[in-house]
């Protein structure tokens, strides 16, 4: 009896966590027919909301956007724009951080999580995979003696939040592994083990 359960739960509840992490990222894109004026709403056309429209709406926004913006036309608009932007007090900083973090994190030449390293956290006899992200800059590279690299320790199960750390190259190990398997072991909380590296 208690096998048949085991075994129903292991099928069933990732299923049950994939559709409500499915119905959040839906729900929330949906929000953006708040923007559509009242009377072009699903509900004021056909009596009815439409689950999906809205996510349907924000995908076609998003790519409208790229391909208005990669032409020169496109590019003198988002210039201009980002210069108005840059003369607006408390604006500027918040957008232009914003701004250098998106552009790492998603263009194809960006650098973040560049590779899985182990690091010894949260002591010196613990160890957990972190990524590369760099190496320090600016004004904190003048006080830090010796070769470092800039790392980010990610939560686990969730890795949206962690920890930015700055070690010592020679404390860092690279590892032979993917940034996505690293990020699959880090979710699944170590159950999910990368395959070993062929030799």
């Amino acid at each position: 009896m208690r096998k048949y359960f085991i075994t129903g739960l292991l099928i069933l509840v990732p299923l049950a966590i994939t559709a409500w992490v499915l119905n959040l990222v839906i729900s929330t894109m949906d929000q953006s027919l708040l923007l559509v004026p009242e009377r072009w709403q699903p509900k004021a056309l056909f009596g009815y909301d439409i689950p999906g429209l809205g996510t349907i709406l924000t995908v076609l926004v998003v790519f409208l956007t790229g391909l208005l913006t990669s032409n020169l036309v496109g590019n003198y608009v988002v210039r201009v724009w980002e210069k108005v932007l840059q003369r607006i007090p408390i604006v500027n900083s918040l957008y232009g951080s914003v701004k250098q973090v998106s552009d790492t994190l998603f263009s194809s030449s960006g650098n973040a999580f560049r590779k899985a390293v182990l690091v010894p956290y949260p002591h010196a006899n613990s160890w957990t995979i972190a990524f590369l992200t760099g190496v320090p800059g600016g004004d904190v590279k003048n006080h830090l003696v010796g070769d470092f690299v800039s790392v980010y320790v990610p939560t686990t199960p969730n890795p949206t939040s962690g920890f930015f750390l700055m070690m010592a190259r020679s404390d860092v190990v690279e590892l032979d592994m993917s940034v996505d398997a690293a990020l699959k072991y880090i979710v699944s909380m170590g159950v999910v083990a990368p395959e070993a590296a062929k030799e």
